[in-house]
């Protein structure tokens, strides 16, 4: 399920592009610094969640000057700001905020598993590839760290059996069995249901989705 409409689509890829760029090629950041501030700031998350106010409210350097203010790193914005010709640091936040929107996935679940470092090494591969080829190349990566069912992680560690969460949350035994064999795609799980999931296990509903789901469940 993505958090926003595809019209705002390119004002949140440009604003995270710009972001990205002015916080590494003006402030001196890794893009792995940079995205961990906006995770720590809290912005990330909103971000994600298709927050107006970030999405496509403020230009990218507001968008970073906002994450600086909120993580308490005093920055000294140049007098000047230089204007690159769609740089890697720019692609790099770029086609990070589309495969965020496609996969409707948490960035620091994304980052996780693929830094801004593994991501600007595929710019120029990539770069004037169609996006789709970006995505499916950032999945093939991902999916190499990913062999359990996410809702299934979060149960061993909240010392929960299947049919102890099943209980607990009301959502059917065999349909959780479901979900964590993968013969059912949780992300397209009703919202009361992962609600009712993320409430019992302690976490945000979207921290149960799964990076690739199945198009035939």
């Amino acid at each position: 399920m993505r958090a926003y409409d595809e019209m705002y689509l390119d004002d949140a890829m440009n604003t995270l592009g710009e972001a990205t760029e002015y916080a590494v090629r003006e402030v001196g950041l890794t893009p792995d610094q940079f995205f961990g501030l906006l995770d720590v700031s809290g912005i990330g998350r909103q971000f994600g969640q298709g927050n107006p106010k970030y999405v496509c409210g403020m230009t990218g350097i507001e968008l970073a000057s906002e994450v600086f203010y909120k993580t308490g790193l005093e920055i000294t914005a140049p007098d000047e700001r230089k204007v690159y010709d769609y740089s890697p640091e720019y692609w790099c936040g770029w086609i990070l905020a589309r495969y965020q929107w496609e996969s409707g996935l948490p960035l620091n679940r994304i980052l996780d598993k693929i830094s801004g470092e593994d991501i600007l090494r595929l710019y120029p591969t990539l770069h004037e590839a169609p996006e789709e080829k970006s995505m499916e190349l950032m999945t093939e990566i991902i999916l190499a760290d990913e062999d359990t069912a996410r809702i299934k992680q979060i149960r061993r560690v909240r010392s929960y059996s299947q049919s102890q969460l099943a209980k607990a949350s009301g959502v059917n035994l065999r349909t959780l069995q479901q979900y964590e064999s993968g013969a059912k795609n949780i992300n397209r799980a009703a919202a009361s249901t992962l609600r009712e999931l993320a409430n019992t296990l302690g976490c945000e509903a979207d921290d149960l989705l799964e990076i690739m789901p199945d198009p035939g469940n």
